[in-house]
């Protein structure tokens, strides 16, 4: 029976220490950067939070809403009088607000275009506007040094916050509760407002302006970014400092999170967009762009990669998602909530507690090399190792288990031209390997013995066996260069030493001669007449 036959074992070497790690593989599915140029520098970028997961796009003086799966604009509001700020699409995908240079906040509909309510309090311009969890609301921040929460329905402003002193360029509202407000300055701080006590309930200071802030959905933990830094502070300790990160070389002008809130995502005036992984905010991966980044926005289902720039470029990366991906996010969307049909059945088809379990036994299938090493069918194993493509590993060790079988000879004899030729091109791709070339080596030697006599009757193998003399006199080359560089370092090491040693023993002579000279009498300056008296 097959179960009796102990298959293959391919032989596992160490790995190298490598760059490409799993985060990072993640991270570079993002591929083919389709780049769009904008008319002047995208200043904000913000994705719906509804399926299809548009994105709205603010550049110069209009907000234009891109399509996530065309990648093409398909819809431009351009109703402003001077430059836009912070377009913004509401959770249900419906309405857009956006502040302007004038301090004018607007609110559109996606769908007509139409201007739906006009703020006009704000006598500077307003770089933060955005909708607040209850549908209801906005908020806006401005130069003005205030904070303001405004009621949609009689567009008046609710709550008025005033205590920076400097211009407020980062807002949001908090995830989980409406009622506090997060702004950051160019003062240096940031403050927790409250929106039941009409005040200020916390400040804590960045260090430097401030220019974009974010919180995570519990509401415990606040992130700030301002210059070359990110300061991270926890909101239940008094607003403690729990991490300060300093990876970027200039200002850090935006950032965002994934939909799991696990990785953090950063944009800066150097070029470059990093990836932090909030467990220990260490950096993971890091892409580079042609240009300073303004704005960087990640989609709700982690798909799409957008990041503005200075100069107007717009660059949107896109990442292929596997039916194995959607399927589980689905399921995860679609868990069973209490009271329902599904909640019911729940756990129908999953072992319970004292259940028994009967396990079907799936029949093992031997690989085609296996069948033929079972009925001791060497040279067979070997071409059927080598006609499927099979990793160099796999052939090594199938030729270390027919060193052990003694059955190498067996393997190699009685072959033609054609034969003989996928084996010898293996030796030529494998032989300068360091991890096989001690084996591969043995190999070439038995083949050689075995087939002195037929040289000269095939060209083609008479070609393959000189590229593989080619071959190894290259590596013989290039190991004798290696062991005179490794020969010259071993001599600058022992010069050096030798002169450290040289240099201290020498300072060890001095500071004993100065030590003795210290300790000697010294002569006396007086005269003899004057010692006499």
């Amino acid at each position: 029976m097959s179960s009796d036959f102990k298959s293959l074992t391919v032989k596992k070497y160490p790995r190298l220490p490598g760059r490409k790690t799993a985060e990072s593989r993640y991270w570079r599915k993002f591929k083919s950067p389709i780049v769009v140029k904008e008319f002047a520098a995208v200043s904000s970028i913000h994705f719906s939070e509804t399926s299809p997961y548009d994105f709205a796009v603010t550049a110069s003086t209009r907000v234009q809403i891109y399509s996530s799966k065309t990648h093409q604009v398909k819809k431009t509001i351009s109703r402003f009088k001077d430059v836009a700020y912070s377009g913004t699409i509401r959770n249900d995908g419906r309405l857009v607000v956006a502040g302007d240079a004038t301090g004018l906040i607007q609110i559109f509909d996606v769908g007509s275009r139409a201007i739906l309510r006009t703020f006009r309090d704000h006598r500077h311009p307003v770089h933060v506007a955005k909708f607040s969890s209850d549908k209801t609301q906005i908020l806006s921040a401005s130069d003005d040094k205030t904070v303001r929460i405004w009621d949609m329905p009689s567009e008046t402003p609710l709550t008025i916050f005033t205590g920076h002193e400097d211009y407020i360029r980062a807002g949001m509202v908090s995830h989980d509760n409406p009622h506090l407000i997060l702004s950051g300055s160019y003062d240096q701080t940031v403050k927790l407002w409250d929106m039941r006590t009409q005040g200020c309930v916390m400040t804590m200071n960045h260090g430097a302006p401030v220019e974009c802030v974010d919180m995570f959905p519990d509401g415990g933990v606040v992130v700030s970014a301002g210059g070359p830094h990110l300061k991270v502070f926890d909101l239940l300790a008094g607003g403690r400092p729990m991490h300060s990160l300093s990876n970027h070389q200039k200002t850090v002008t935006s950032m965002c999170f994934d939909h799991s809130y696990s990785r953090l995502l950063t944009g800066s005036l150097d070029h470059h967009v990093k990836v932090y992984n909030v467990q220990d905010y260490s950096v993971v991966h890091s892409v580079k762009y042609p240009a300073p980044v303004m704005s960087v926005a990640l989609s709700p289902d982690d798909t799409h990669l957008v990041a503005g720039m200075a100069g107007g470029l717009l660059s949107i990366r896109q990442r292929v998602v596997k039916s194995a991906e959607v399927q589980t996010r689905r399921a995860q969307e679609e868990q069973a909530q209490g009271g329902s049909y599904k909640y019911f059945v729940r756990g129908q088809k999953t072992a319970g507690e004292g259940d028994f379990i009967v396990e079907s036994q799936k029949k093992r299938r031997l690989r085609e090399y296996d069948r033929y090493l079972k009925v001791f069918q060497y040279g067979n194993a070997l071409d059927a190792c080598l006609r499927t493509n099979q990793p160099a590993v796999t052939t090594v060790s199938l030729i270390q288990e027919l060193i052990h079988r003694d059955g190498l000879r067996q393997a190699l004899s009685g072959r033609d031209d054609i034969s003989l030729e996928p084996l010898a091109q293996f030796l030529v791709r494998n032989i300068n390997n360091p991890r096989y070339t001690a084996l591969l080596v043995d190999v070439t030697t038995v083949m050689i013995d075995m087939y002195t006599a037929v040289m000269g009757q095939s060209p083609l193998i008479d070609e393959l066996f000189m590229r593989l003399r080619a071959k190894v006199k290259q590596e013989i080359a290039f190991q004798k260069q290696l062991f005179s560089v490794i020969g010259s370092m071993e001599m600058l090491f022992a010069k050096s030493t030798s002169t450290s040693v040289g240099v201290a023993f020498h300072n060890e002579l001095s500071s004993t001669s100065n030590t003795s000279s210290s300790l000697a009498p010294k002569p006396s300056t007086e005269s003899p007449a004057a010692t006499i008296e």
